[in-house]
């Protein structure tokens, strides 16, 4: 009798990759699959020919290599039948593997690969799966990542066992038991990477600010103050179309009303020194907030050197 099935078929690796652009990433994985069997080596007693084989497994991906646990199970017809046993016209085997891959590109849409495993083999003999058998085998493939956790899979596969026996109404014979399989299998990839967020949009720029300062009760521009109104002016004309917003402050010294009126003097006195330097009086926006908008919190009636201001500021 010819040499029995192989095992179990699938084929799987982690999908990795999408049709062009593949992100890989290590996780665990499931697959399952199938294909054709054929015994190879001869037998005087039997014949055999087409088979097929079926499984299951369960993997980690670890972005090139890869480990798995197998199940499969698969059958030869053959012309042996052997009364009282389990081998009538056919020949079945269930076996459980260990395997080992190296996935050559796996960043890759088409990605080949190779493995080997090693398990365990429960052959037909004289009962059902009667015969336990150290098995082995390698694989070649070339597996198509659909998407990052989805894969498809072509191979081929060496699978043999020691020896099996079964008892016959001539004594116990052994046969071989040698395979080459034709796979193709699917692969299911979990613990796909959340999508990055995309980065915060910078911050918008701030608009360019300039400050000038006073004198206690005072309205009129030093030459210091002058000279930071020419600044601002320079800016205003290198951005083209703009707009200058001059808000004027008093420090807490004095009634309120009075110091509104205050600060509105000075945002007007800046207006005009703009006006001088060349912006448009169209484009200056003066407002005056008095006490409101301390630079530095003070208590009521302290002189304070620093709220004593007009802020520019060009938008």
């Amino acid at each position: 009798m010819k040499s029995m099935l192989s095992a179990a078929a699938v084929l799987a690796v982690p999908a990795i990759a999408q049709a062009q652009a593949i992100n890989p990433f290590q996780g665990f994985y499931v697959g399952f699959g199938g294909g054709a069997d054929w015994a190879i080596g001869s037998n005087p007693n039997a014949s055999t020919w087409t088979g097929f084989a079926v499984g299951g497994k369960a993997g980690y991906d670890f972005i090139g290599p890869r480990a798995e646990l197998e199940v499969g199970y698969g059958a030869l017809p053959t012309t042996a039948n052997i009364p009282g046993t389990a081998i009538i016209n056919r020949v079945g085997q269930l076996n459980v593997m260990a395997n080992a891959y190296y996935d050559f590109f796996p960043a890759a849409a088409l990605t080949p690969y190779v493995g080997a495993g090693v398990g365990i083999a429960f052959v037909d003999s004289t009962t059902s799966l009667g015969s336990t058998q150290f098995a082995y085998q390698g694989m070649l493939g070339l597996a198509y990542n659909i998407n990052d956790w989805m894969r498809f899979q072509v191979e081929g596969r060496y699978y043999g066992t020691t020896n099996p026996s079964v008892n016959t109404p001539i004594g116990n014979v052994s046969f071989q038991n040698q395979n080459v399989l034709a796979l193709a299998g699917v692969t299911f990839k979990f613990g796909a990477p959340s999508a990055a967020e995309p980065p915060p949009p910078p911050a918008a720029p701030a608009a360019p600010s300039f400050m000038v300062f006073f004198d206690w009760d005072r309205s009129n521009l030093s030459q210091q103050a002058l000279a930071t109104i020419g600044q601002a002016a320079q800016v205003f004309k290198t951005k083209g179309n703009a707009r200058i917003t001059a808000t004027g402050h008093t420090d807490t010294s004095g009634p309120e009303a009075y110091n509104m009126a205050l600060s509105l003097r000075r945002a007007n006195a800046v207006k005009d020194a703009l006006v001088r330097n060349g912006v448009p009086a169209a484009a200056i926006t003066v407002i005056g907030r008095g006490e409101q908008g301390l630079l530095v919190p003070t208590a009521d009636g302290v002189r304070e050197p620093q709220n004593r201001r007009v802020e520019i500021v060009i938008q």
